[in-house]
């Protein structure tokens, strides 16, 4: 699917770098490798994110390598540091990230606290985002709704702050409303919600709220028809900024008619 050229007056800009979609994919939980291929390109996504300790990037020689079907010419890998659960495990995978990736510097931190809630560790997200920054690393960083935290990752040098709407991987759709307007009206650097969005109308919500992108990816992975499903985040996303563009009609505690009469005659 083709997506339009950014904006000249909306751009979407990462570490310095303008992208065309401001929906991110994962590449985890599909059927095979060609489902993954075929939903990442209905998506239109230019971002695709991939948890380096769970796929094969060519630290497993014969085995089958994702960047045989994600083109690195073609999107930009977002290496994650989904599995750790402490800093220490992010930096090395971090690390390992950018050798396999010839230097690559832009990462998905994200740490977390224990196997039922998967929410951030946020002491653990805090040194190891500090440590990344140091090495010169791009960091995109998951986190809570927590306004205060993220400024505070913001203020490390993260380049995009990554709250959660929901559980990771529960579809429940935006559960944060307030706390995700607080962070986006203090950020200097671009808001995406990561994690919780379900279907469609959830990512619309995210990007009519004022979020600057949405990262997925169950959502399109467990859906009936993967790649149909992100065919439709596609357009969620796109009209969901559209509407936050233009300003939605105030909301009113009474009725008020579409087709005025005030000031018309009858005979």
């Amino acid at each position: 699917m083709g997506t339009p050229a950014p904006a000249s007056d909306d751009p979407f800009i990462i570490a310095g770098k303008p992208y065309a979609s401001r929906l991110l994919v994962g590449t985890g939980k599909y059927r095979d490798m060609t489902e993954t291929r075929l939903a990442i390109e209905a998506s239109g996504a230019n971002i695709v994110t991939v948890a380096v300790r769970r796929t094969n990037l060519g630290q497993h020689p014969g085995e089958p390598n994702l960047l045989e079907v994600i083109d690195p010419a073609h999107y930009t890998i977002l290496p994650n540091t989904a599995g750790c659960y402490d800093a220490d495990s992010a930096v090395r995978t971090c690390r390992l990230a950018r050798e396999l990736l010839d230097d690559h510097r832009l990462v998905k931190l994200e740490v977390l606290g224990d196997q039922r809630t998967l929410y951030p560790n946020v002491i653990e997200t805090l040194k190891a985002a500090e440590i990344l920054v140091r090495e010169g690393f791009e960091v995109m960083v998951y986190t809570t709704d927590d306004p205060l935290l993220a400024k505070r990752l913001e203020e490390i040098g993260c380049v995009a702050v990554m709250p959660l709407a929901a559980p990771i991987g529960s579809g429940l759709g935006i559960q944060n409303r307030y706390t995700l307007r607080e962070i986006i009206e203090q950020a200097r650097v671009p808001v995406i919600v990561d994690a919780g969005v379900g279907t469609a109308s959830d990512a619309s919500i995210a990007m009519e709220l004022g979020c600057d992108a949405v990262l997925m990816n169950t959502a399109i992975a467990e859906a009936g028809q993967p790649i149909t499903m992100a065919a439709a985040m596609h357009h969620a996303v796109v009209a969901g900024r559209l509407a936050y563009r233009a300003g939605r009609m105030p909301r009113r505690m009474y009725a008020s008619a579409s087709s005025p009469i005030d000031g018309r005659f009858f005979v």
